[in-house]
């Protein structure tokens, strides 16, 4: 690699934390970093981004399609923090040369994904945000908390994360089922879940917690059909990808009350605007995209970053995605 001064953008660093968890001066002194904190909007993305040569891009946070790879001439490496990134599109890059590494994240980004999950589960059963609200306005108890024990829960996808919410389920005396495209009797009877057909599921549930990764198989498997089939009384969790939920049904299911409540972490447009439906629907537990942000986890994700732009400029890329 040349000594000519190479340019590091760290994008949607939301916490600004990304030049404090993560050495970026052992990089040498002909390494510029400039942070940026703030959610670059689309149509001031390309000339943001067009200065740097090295782009480090926390999650899926910005979306980089051919478009936007193709107004960057001085683009040579786009580091992702995690191991897969479905916003980047991997044959743009390899078109234009750009090399794209992974960056992954600490042991704990699957259980912090897992707790979050069961947060938004017992703050819907709880009434939790409804109540502390209240509380604030001078009130005192204004709804009726549900009890976990007894009830359905109903998990989409049984991979490490939908394994772990089922899990705590269990702890809760909860009867768990389990369902997803690929998802054998068995698998499920190894894991201690029942498995049950999707119709099944999603009108047995009193929660239904979603954990699959979206492929054009997934995308949508939350549709207005699925919705339809599940009680009044029931809730709908969504901590892995807005895109497995149809959310214009989700939409339509929450206004109308075909479904108690919803749980979720994950949005179609991240961040989400301030004008968007979800932010006044009073039967709705809103948080900001939470499932694997940790310091720990954050560490990890910058400190192998560090890691993926050394050997790069050593000439020889890790973990490449497109290779």
């Amino acid at each position: 690699m040349s000594t000519d001064t190479i340019s590091i953008a760290l994008l949607d660093d939301y916490h600004d934390v990304a030049e404090r968890y993560a050495d970026w001066t052992t990089l040498g002194p002909q390494v510029r970093v400039q942070t940026f904190r703030d959610y670059l909007p689309e149509a001031e993305r390309a000339e943001a981004l067009q200065p740097f040569d090295v782009i480090v891009a926390m999650r899926e946070r910005t979306p980089f399609p051919a478009t936007l790879i193709e107004s960057l001439p001085k683009l040579r490496l786009l580091v992702t923090t995690g191991m897969r990134n479905l916003a980047i599109d991997m044959d743009a890059c390899t078109r234009r040369g750009v090399v794209v590494c992974g960056a992954p994240g600490g042991a704990d980004a699957n259980t912090a994904t897992a707790e979050l999950a069961w947060a938004h589960i017992l703050a819907l059963f709880k009434n939790l945000t409804t109540e502390d609200a209240n509380m604030r306005r001078g009130l005192w108890q204004t709804g009726m908390p549900r009890p976990l024990a007894g009830k359905c829960l109903g998990v989409v996808g049984l991979g490490k994360l939908g394994t772990a919410v089922a899990q705590v389920g269990k702890a809760f005396g909860m009867t768990v089922q389990a369902w997803s495209p690929n998802l054998t009797p068995e698998r499920a009877e190894e894991a201690g879940v029942t498995y049950v057909p999707k119709d099944a599921l999603f009108a047995d549930a009193d929660v239904v917690s979603v954990h699959l990764i979206l492929s054009d198989r997934t995308r949508h498997v939350v549709d207005a059909d699925a919705l339809a089939a599940m009680k009044p009384s029931a809730f709908l969790v969504n901590t892995s990808r807005a895109g497995l939920v149809d959310q214009e049904a989700l939409l339509d299911a929450l206004r109308k009350g075909r479904i108690a409540g919803a749980g979720l972490d994950v949005f179609d447009e991240e961040p989400l605007p301030p004008t968007d439906a979800l932010r006044v629907l009073d039967n709705v537990v809103l948080t900001p995209h939470l499932g694997y942000v940790s310091a720990e986890n954050f560490t990890a994700f910058y400190g192998n970053a560090v890691n993926a732009v050394q050997a790069w400029l050593a000439g020889k890329p890790v973990r490449v995605l497109n290779a």
